[in-house]
């Protein structure tokens, strides 16, 4: 069991980001990547479908014998990962919104989230928000057409440039000093949102206490692959591969991706 895959999904290509921060800390670890793009966004989703395509992703990775699960989208990760873990006896490791570093660092007592409207309405994120963010100004913003941007391959399109700048224009007037990334396709924004905010903001994702999250795991669980050989990590995508590919380009990881209809 130990050298089965570590299994990952997300509303499309934007849990590569997460992937890749698995990837790089487990290099022995084999993977499998789902890109359910057919059915991205999920933030738009009712709680029901965002349920019921989180069963679906978690039933084919485990029919592909994965022995751990990592839900690299918030969205999903808010609304279905603790019926996930209820149902199915594999481990399962979440994403949400970083709010904890940010509010215990912030000095403007001002914080930005860009998230999803599935991962700002949800009840995980209430909870978090009200856990760490008491005495802190949390400036929420839902953004809507981001993810299918990213998913079509216009990262760099001036219609992409013009809906980040709407949506951070109020986040810089209230001078939020830390931008929280609420999901995982948000992270390969970081090159715009770095030409539109001040050195003095930080920007935080997710990515790399996802993968510190997913070892300790493996560690408690006695599932750390014990070779000393690279990984073998396989990517599959229900939509547009040629996407996957281009969000992939300039890894250094070896990787193969492929269609796949689920």
């Amino acid at each position: 069991m130990q050298q089965q895959a570590i299994g990952i999904f997300d509303s499309g290509v934007g849990g590569t980001s997460i992937w890749k921060e698995i990837a790089g800390l487990l290099p022995n670890e084999n993977t499998i990547y789902l890109a359910d793009s057919k059915y991205a966004p999920y933030g738009k989703r009712s709680r029901e479908e965002i349920l019921a395509l989180s069963i679906k992703n978690t039933e084919k990775l485990l029919e592909m014998d994965c022995k751990i699960i990592v839900v690299a989208c918030n969205t999903a990760t808010t609304n279905a990962i603790k019926i996930l873990r209820e149902r199915y006896k594999v481990p399962f490791i979440g994403i949400e919104p970083a709010i904890k570093p940010a509010a215990i660092n912030t000095k403007t007592k001002k914080v930005g989230v860009l998230a999803t409207k599935g991962t700002l309405s949800s009840e995980l994120f209430a909870k978090t928000s009200d856990l760490y963010a008491q005495n802190i100004e949390v400036i929420e913003v839902i953004g809507t057409g981001l993810v299918e941007g990213i998913e079509d391959g216009t990262i760099d399109s001036p219609e992409m440039y013009r809906l980040l700048t709407s949506y951070i224009r109020p986040m810089i007037e209230k001078d939020i000093d830390y931008l929280v990334l609420g999901c995982s396709h948000y992270p390969y924004l970081i090159p715009v949102l770095q030409k539109m905010l001040s050195d003095r903001v930080t920007i935080i994702d997710s990515g790399e206490a996802v993968a510190r999250q997913t070892k300790a795991v493996l560690v408690t669980n006695r599932l750390l692959n014990p070779s000393s050989e690279t990984g073998n990590h396989q990517l599959y995508t229900n939509g547009d591969v040629s996407i996957l590919k281009d969000i992939l380009y300039g890894s250094n990881l070896k990787y193969s991706v492929y269609a796949l209809d689920f």
